[in-house]
């Protein structure tokens, strides 16, 4: 065999790769903020996707701006093998999507298969009958006042025995601690009592914070389950889970930690037969499939457990750099009893209320949501949708849109969701529709949980605000938005803890 004959097949296997290197470096050393998206052949924009992955969420934000002003808010991206992802902030797309042709838009199975080892078939996970048959059900649970009384039991026994005095420790001793940990353990204690009737002890009233093995398992599933989304290529991951090896290895293990406690709690109660928690109401009523009713208590606790922390961090970091904020809401909090933890006690609090919507439109806890076409559609502006397509609305993009939310879009300003009663002397709320604002989703699928968030975070800011004054631990701190299933503050929100003056209101 001659030379060249050798080297032939040779040079033909490895100039892809070659190409691919080429590529590959040509994009990822360019200059990041570049807002037109490459797109090459069979790899599409991929790999601009890829440079931009840090800050996915700020980039789709610059394309919008960029080739918007004449695409009535829609842009399509050209992903690898000829597909493509239609992305929009119109809010009649967003209606089409989510009600109009509820149906057209499902989650659909590549969402279901990348969470299906954690959610299993729990409603967030599932479409079609199964959805509609979780969905009634749990609407009539979350529509219970005795549930209702017991989330306001649980969220007030948490602020009184472990946050606020907490915060009275890290008053008195100048403490520098990461208030984004410190929500979200609260948060998952909270989430834990109400579906299971189990305290995990996440949060306690003094540092330094424990941790218990459930809930780091928790925390490490949904991080894990999190970084599958993130993946280049889906065959990775699906690759190191047949494997066992990596972070697909840790992934099993964390879950089957999660799953054998869950399982564990689910017996005890079924031999309690009785308790105001969910798990017990599901139990009680006639539900008794242990892998649904496992599936349906871990995917509450998920949803329970970053998205009203994640709210909360970003609200409090907002608060501190807006003074006359913080002062309208220490008004308002200050005219009312001191334990807020009931709805006709926190429904008077418009202020509060729209200052939380407000910091929502700017970082919502889940930035976007993308559904998968199945069938051919046209989306109310003209985009043409093909079955199989992915379609994401994106809550992130919408609130730095001026076109729904004026020139002043980028200022953290409450008094947009109020107007002043006749007397001029009280505000009154007034909302966005929810295709316009779809931070707790809309249409069939809305967050049946809304209210009851809004009732914790109003308790908690009443709560820590009337005594507590939040300092960011570094003067002129800018926070990094960044996202998995939901979103958080890169690196944390560390603060210090002020004492308010008794009287003063500061």
């Amino acid at each position: 065999m001659s030379q060249i004959e050798f080297l032939t097949p040779l040079l033909l296997f490895i100039l892809p790769f070659f190409f691919l290197f080429f590529f590959i470096k040509t994009c990822l050393t360019c200059n990041s903020s570049n807002k037109e998206p490459r797109s090459y052949p069979v790899l599409g924009s991929i790999l601009t996707l890829l440079a931009n992955r840090e800050r996915i969420n700020q980039w789709v934000v610059e394309l919008l701006h960029q080739h918007t002003p004449h695409a009535n808010g829609t842009i399509i991206l050209h992903l690898s093998m000829g597909l493509r992802q239609v992305i929009t902030t119109n809010p009649a797309n967003v209606e089409h999507i989510l009600k109009t042709q509820f149906y057209l838009y499902p989650k659909g199975d590549f969402f279901r298969h990348t969470l299906s080892d954690f959610l299993g078939n729990g409603i967030f996970n599932v479409d079609g009958e199964n959805w509609r048959f979780q969905r009634q059900l749990f609407s009539h649970e979350f529509n219970t006042k005795s549930l209702r009384k017991f989330v306001k039991t649980v969220v007030g026994n948490e602020l009184s025995d472990c946050l606020l005095p907490l915060l009275s420790q890290a008053a008195a001793e100048n403490t520098v601690f990461d208030l984004q940990d410190i929500l979200q353990r609260f948060a998952f204690d909270n989430i834990c009592k109400i579906a299971f009737g189990f305290d995990p002890e996440c949060l306690s009233p003094s540092f330094p914070q424990p941790k218990s093995e459930f809930a780091e398992a928790f925390e490490e599933a949904t991080r894990l389950s999190s970084e599958r989304f993130t993946s280049m290529f889906t065959l990775i991951w699906k690759l190191k889970r047949a494997l066992n090896i990596g972070s697909e290895r840790r992934l099993r293990l964390a879950i089957s930690q999660v799953r054998e406690f869950a399982t564990k709690i689910i017996e005890e109660k079924k031999q309690e037969h009785k308790g105001k928690d969910l798990l017990s109401r599901i139990l009680n009523s006639g539900h008794l499939d242990e892998g649904f009713v496992t599936d349906t208590v871990i995917s509450f606790m998920l949803a329970g457990r970053d998205t009203t922390s994640a709210a909360l961090t970003w609200f409090f970091w907002l608060v501190s750099c807006n003074s006359h904020v913080e002062e309208e809401i220490l008004k308002e909090i200050m005219d009312k009893p001191k334990n807020l933890f009931d709805y006709d006690e926190v429904k008077d609090m418009v202020y509060t209320h729209a200052s939380l919507c407000e910091s929502m439109r700017l970082y919502p806890p889940i930035p976007s949501d993308t559904k998968f076409a199945v069938s051919d559609d046209v989306l109310p502006d003209g985009t043409v949708v093909k079955k199989g397509m992915e379609v994401t609305y994106h809550p992130y993009a919408m609130g730095r849109m001026e076109v729904l939310w004026g020139k002043n879009w980028s200022e953290f300003w409450p008094e947009r969701w109020l107007e002043r009663e006749e007397s001029m002397e009280k505000w009154r709320f007034v909302g966005r529709d929810p295709y316009t604002y779809p931070v707790f989703q809309a249409g069939p699928r809305v967050c049946l949980g809304k209210e009851m968030a809004f009732l914790q975070m109003k308790s908690i800011v009443a709560g820590v605000m009337r005594e507590y004054q939040v300092v960011p631990a570094e003067m002129g701190f800018e926070p990094v938005f960044t996202s998995f299933l939901t979103s958080k503050m890169k690196g944390g929100f560390h603060v210090t803890i002020k004492k308010r003056s008794v009287g003063s209101g500061q």
